[in-house]
């Protein structure tokens, strides 16, 4: 089996065949590659020569500690040169530059994403997000007055807004149910969708990882209880795809929606659509598509005009994201959340995190309460007095402030939280 290294290295040589991809992109990775001393992904969580090599191919703003990597992230520089160059080249002559040089790059994504997610490039549709990409489910299924569909209470908020629309326009029944946090088990969170189920139920959406707590679900069991009664699911992967590892066939979906300004660290309004192939003629576009276009995955794009850079740089995003490796890179973002984290846990009784640590069924996203204190107030507290940027979170159920740490993330900034929380535990925050 070829090293890590070779790959890198090789990488680097057949640059120049990726579209609007530099020969030099892929440096700042190959040389942190060279700096590791194992290949074991867990024995470079806490390499700090490797992942300093990393955190330079960022130009972030180091007077701030942006922990709340949940919405959108930085992209690595390359790939963001690689939009900027393709917007001022597409600035020179739209009408032929855009349209007819770098629009049909787009094919080239495609098979990249496919080929990372495990499916045919013709069921991956390029979208601008994940909200599009699940929009386009839940509004391009046909359901009928009275049909059922089961959600829980923390989905997010984006998506139980368009169930909303379907249950005014069309009489559809949205069933929200709640489950515990943490969870006692992965069975029990199976068992919550299944308790829901009744004849009328023709659907179940599932977020793959929720943007609250960061509590993975099991979805591929999810899928199969799902299709023993004839039920179809639609996974939200916002937050998933490119934090951890899996592939399309790990989850056993047919219908999966991401955002790739997240974790793949890719430009600003790009993300992807997976429908299984069988699926793509049941399922209508979001925007109307000829009749001959009723089989073709490409309906899903029919957006009209948009620009062609942000989505050709995912490209760029994504050999920089497989060139660290997935292992590796989720074995860093929990190093990360376990350093803030267990370090609360320890230092104050008053604290309580309902993230699962020490297990498979999270990654970087992490909730932290701390009795007495409001999270809001904490949070402005931390911004305004601290510059460090966190996620307060108000739910019916809990509440706290959201860390997400990333690749660029400096064990000095996830330490510096740490402190700071401890000093408001201790001194408070007025």
């Amino acid at each position: 089996m070829p090293s890590r290294r070779h790959f890198v290295h090789s990488l680097m040589g057949a640059s120049a065949a990726l579209p609007m991809f530099r020969a030099t992109a892929m440096r700042q990775v190959a040389r942190a590659t060279e700096r590791l001393s194992s290949a074991d992904p867990a024995a470079a969580a806490d390499d700090e020569a490797y992942w300093g090599e990393i955190q330079r191919a960022f130009d972030t703003d180091r007077t701030m500690i942006n922990l709340n990597n949940g919405g959108v992230c930085p992209s690595p520089t390359h790939v963001l040169e690689a939009m900027i160059r393709d917007l001022r080249f597409t600035n020179e002559l739209p009408v032929n530059h855009m349209w007819a040089v770098l629009e049909p790059r787009i094919e080239s994504v495609r098979r990249d994403l496919a080929r990372d997610f495990g499916c045919d490039p013709e069921e991956m549709a390029i979208t601008r997000n994940a909200s599009e990409a699940l929009e386009t489910l839940i509004f391009g299924m046909d359901l009928r007055r009275g049909d059922e569909v089961v959600v829980t209470n923390q989905n997010y908020g984006r998506m139980l807004t368009s169930w909303d629309s379907r249950t005014r326009r069309h009489g559809v029944v949205v069933k929200q149910v709640s489950f515990k946090v943490p969870p006692p088990s992965q069975d029990y969170l199976v068992d919550v969708f299944r308790k829901a189920i009744t004849p009328k139920t023709r659907l179940i959406e599932v977020t793959h990882i929720t943007n609250l707590t960061g509590q993975i679900f099991p979805v591929r069991e999810i899928v199969e209880m799902a299709r023993e009664h004839n039920v179809e699911v639609f996974v939200d992967g916002a937050h998933a795809y490119a934090h951890f590892p899996f592939t399309r066939d790990d989850l056993g979906a047919d219908y999966y929606g991401t955002s790739l300004h997240k974790w793949l660290l890719a430009p600003i309004g790009t993300g992807f659509l997976y429908v299984r192939k069988a699926k793509i003629a049941g399922m209508w576009p979001l925007m109307a598509a000829p009749p001959s276009m009723d089989d073709n995955i490409r309906k899903y794009e029919e957006i009209g005009t948009h620009p062609a850079a942000n989505h050709n740089a995912i490209s760029a995003a994504l050999a920089f994201h497989r060139a660290i490796g997935s292992e590796r890179k989720i074995a860093r973002l929990r190093y990360l959340r376990d350093r803030w984290a267990k370090r609360l846990l320890a230092g104050s009784d008053r604290v309580t995190i309902p993230t699962q640590l020490d297990t498979p069924y999270a990654g970087a996203i992490a909730l932290v309460s701390v009795a007495g204190l409001e999270p809001g107030k904490l949070g402005t507290w931390l911004l305004d007095k601290h510059r460090v940027v966190t996620t307060p979170i108000v739910h019916a159920e809990f509440s706290g402030l959201r860390i997400t740490p990333n690749v660029y993330t400096t064990t000095d900034e996830v330490d510096t939280f740490a402190d700071l929380v401890l000093s408001a535990i201790k001194r408070g925050i007025a």
